[in-house]
Order: C-alpha cells, then sequence, then structure tokens
C-alpha cells in the first residue's frame, strides 16, 4: 500500500500528520477504507509504504491493524529506510524499488498495490481473479466519470473488444468516449494487481531510467501499456457483499479540501450515497474506549441535539444544537451553540452561543463562547483561518481561534 503522499492540497489538515492518517467519517482515518478492503477481501499481508509525516499514520496502524502471527499474516507500516543510498523514496514505483527484499522474503506470484487514501468499497479477490484470468502483467481498477471529467485523471482507453489497455493518458485535455458508452471514460483508481515478476522487472526497469519521474501510473503502467501488457478492470463489476444500488460503484479521491468536504457530507443523508452502516463488509478501525454520546438539557434556548448527523463515542452536546455534521470523538458542544454542516474533529470545544458553519475543525481546537466561524468570509480570513475553493472554512489542529 503506497502512504507516503504529502497531501499538500489538504493542508492545514496535512500540517502535522500523513494524508492517509486524516480523519474521517467521525471515528477513522483515509488509511482505514483501503485496509479494510484488502482485509475483508482475504488480503492478509500488507506493508504500508510510508515517508511524510509518517509517525500519527504508524501509531494508528501499529494499535488498530495488528493482525494474528499464528498464520504469517501483518498490516506493518515500512518508513524509506534508505537501503539505497541516502535518499528519500523518489516517487511511488521507487518506493516500491527500495522495498523489493519484501517481495523476495515473501515470493508472491501477484501483488496488489493499491492507494491509501481513497473513499470506496470493493473486494480486491475479484480484481485478483480478473488479473489471473487475463494473463496480463498488471490489471489496472478503473472507474467509469463522465468524459468531461478525464482532464482530472489518469485516462485508460482499452481496446475495442477487449479488456487490454490501447493508452494510458494523465489528465488528458480530450478524451475518446467508451465504446459501450461515448459520454464515459475510464479513470484510473489507482490500484493494480501485478504479476510478481512483472512489477519487479519494471520497477528495476524504471530505476535505470534518468528521465522517468518514478511514477506508477505515468511511468510503470506506461511502460507495461505500451508492451501490451496491461488490462482494465470495470469497477462497476465489483460486487461487495451488502452494499446497496445507491452506494455502490462509489469512489472519491479526496486529495482536496472541497472534496473531502464533500465525501463526509455523503455520509449523513437518511439514504448515504456511502453508507457506513454495511456489516457484511464493515469499515475497520479503533478509537479507545470511550463512553456513549450523551445529549443534554430540554429548555428554550439550551436544547442538546443533533439531526442528520455522524455523532461519535465520548460527544457531549450540552444544549446546542448540530446538523448535518461529522462529529468525532470528545467533542464537547455547549449551550446555545449551533453547528451546521461541518466537521468536528476529536476533542473539539464549541463554546456558549458560538456559531459554526461549513467548517472543518481539526482536533483540540476551542472554539470561543459567541465566536462566528463560516458567517463573514472576510472575518475569517482576517483570522488567519483557510478557505477552500468553495468557501469551506478549515482550522487546523490546535489552532488558537478568537471570537
Amino acid at each position: 500500500m503506497l502512504a507516503g503522499g504529502e497531501g499538500r492540497r489538504l493542508a492545514p489538515l496535512t500540517r502535522d500528520r500523513a494524508k492517509p492518517a486524516v480523519p474521517f467519517g467521525g471515528t477513522y482515518r483515509l488509511v482505514d477504507f483501503a485496509l479494510s478492503n484488502l482485509v475483508n477481501g482475504g488480503v492478509l499481508r500488507v506493508a504500508v509504504l510510508t515517508q511524510y509525516k509518517s509517525h500519527s499514520l504508524d501509531k494508528h496502524i501499529a494499535q488498530t491493524w495488528r493482525m494474528s502471527p499464528l498464520f504469517g499474516n501483518y498490516v506493518m507500516s515500512v518508513p524509506a529506510q534508505m537501503r539505497l543510498g541516502k535518499r528519500w523514496f523518489e516517487g511511488s514505483a521507487d518506493a516500491i524499488y527500495q522495498n523489493l527484499n519484501l517481495i523476495a522474503e515473501e515470493a508472491p506470484d501477484y501483488i496488489c498495490v493499491f492507494g491509501a487514501d481513497h473513499i470506496y468499497r470493493m473486494d480486491p479477490g475479484q480484481m485478483i481473479d480478473a488479473h489471473i484470468a487475463s494473463g496480463a502483467g498488471v490489471t489496472v481498477a478503473g472507474i467509469r466519470v463522465p468524459r468531461e471529467q478525464a482532464n482530472r485523471f489518469g485516462v485508460i482507453e482499452p481496446d475495442p473488444g477487449s479488456k487490454r489497455i490501447r493508452r494510458f493518458v494523465e489528465k488528458p485535455a480530450e478524451a475518446a468516449g467508451l465504446s459501450d458508452s461515448p459520454d464515459e471514460v475510464f479513470a484510473s483508481m489507482g490500484n493494480y494487481v501485478f504479476t510478481a515478476d512483472a512489477l519487479v522487472n519494471a520497477v528495476v526497469e524504471d530505476a535505470k531510467r534518468e528521465d522517468s519521474r518514478h511514477d506508477m501510473g505515468g511511468d510503470i503502467i506506461t511502460h507495461l501499456v505500451e508492451r501490451q501488457e496491461a488490462g482494465v478492470y470495470d469497477f462497476n463489476a465489483n460486487a461487495v457483499p451488502g452494499s446497496t444500488e445507491r452506494d455502490r460503484g462509489y469512489w472519491r479521491d479526496v486529495g482536496t479540501l472541497d472534496a473531502y468536504f464533500e465525501a463526509q457530507m455523503d455520509l449523513i443523508s437518511v439514504h448515504p450515497i456511502f453508507n457506513l452502516y454495511n456489516a457484511e463488509w464493515p469499515i475497520h478501525t479503533w478509537y479507545g474506549s470511550l463512553p456513549p454520546a450523551k445529549f443534554v438539557f430540554d429548555d428554550d434556548g439550551r436544547r442538546g441535539v443533533a439531526l442528520d448527523s455522524i455523532v461519535a463515542p465520548g460527544v457531549i452536546v450540552a444544549g446546542g444544537s448540530v446538523r448535518r455534521c461529522i462529529v468525532s470523538p470528545g467533542v464537547r458542544v455547549e449551550s446555545g451553540a449551533r453547528v451546521e454542516s461541518s466537521v468536528l474533529m476529536n476533542d473539539v470545544t464549541i463554546g456558549e452561543g458560538a456559531v459554526v458553519m461549513r467548517t472543518i475543525i481539526d482536533k483540540g481546537v476551542h472554539v470561543p463562547a459567541g465566536a462566528k466561524i463560516g458567517v463573514d468570509p472576510e472575518h475569517d480570513r482576517a483570522r488567519g483561518f483557510v478557505l477552500s475553493d468553495d468557501g469551506v472554512v478549515v482550522i487546523g489542529k490546535h489552532d488558537r481561534v478568537v471570537a
């Protein structure tokens, strides 16, 4: 699993942590979604390659993702070790090249290379079976997206009448539609299944190229496409147990603040676009030993209530109102406070009478009594808050807020 990205576009949420460690959905980290898919699908030996600001990610993996050693199963974080010289990973392909010893020790026939920071459900076993049946060196998971969005993704152009990839282009200005759906293209999900020899040979050859960016998509996949050794797997064909027609095929790249915020909001409708409550394919995590959430006071102007929201354990809504929010463990909302369409991370406190609208507040922030956030953009900017392109206010971890 590739988990070394800086996540610059998610700053300030990535100021003190790697992107895969960013909290999501109240109790989870982004990495939990990809790891849950692998583990639920029977892939039980996972190396998570980390690099930037990896402490909280390493800690989360060590505390949460312990597997039984009885059958040789594990999820382990592997930091950049400078095994091949005094340099960090110089790209996702180089991260694998510098850790070829892990492959040599396990001697697998097939290897999944998945990203660590997308929100989706997928049974990797079905993709592995499709890859083995294809005889390809690599199979790339593709999701159908509108053709006009092609410039946002790596685009897969399949060979007509086959599942082999004819062309792979990063963020093209123009792209041909699919033969069975001219208004759609296949976007790469950043998930690959390799025949082990094909992966090892490809990264070894790539390491010798001085003109390479050492990128899995732009270099390794492109190289294998040119050799006609790459196939595509249609994500729409993946049937996850317990999925519904509404959330089947859901996949979000949460690489920007607005995409991250919108994906959080996808969780809270009556019939959510992404359903966290699928017990047949659970998203696994661990958030400590916490008491149940509590809602107190029932007076006019002082009523503890949460509507259309996800409220984690350890939360106390003490006379405030919460609507369309993700509320993480340890949050406290005081009397008369109003929080709407917002994401509150662990141990945030909203003071009496405060108003918070369309805001992401990172861990440990105290919003003082009477403060207003997300109401006046100019006032928010004057206080040094980050505003996304769509006007969502973002307050960093432990940042000081003044009224």
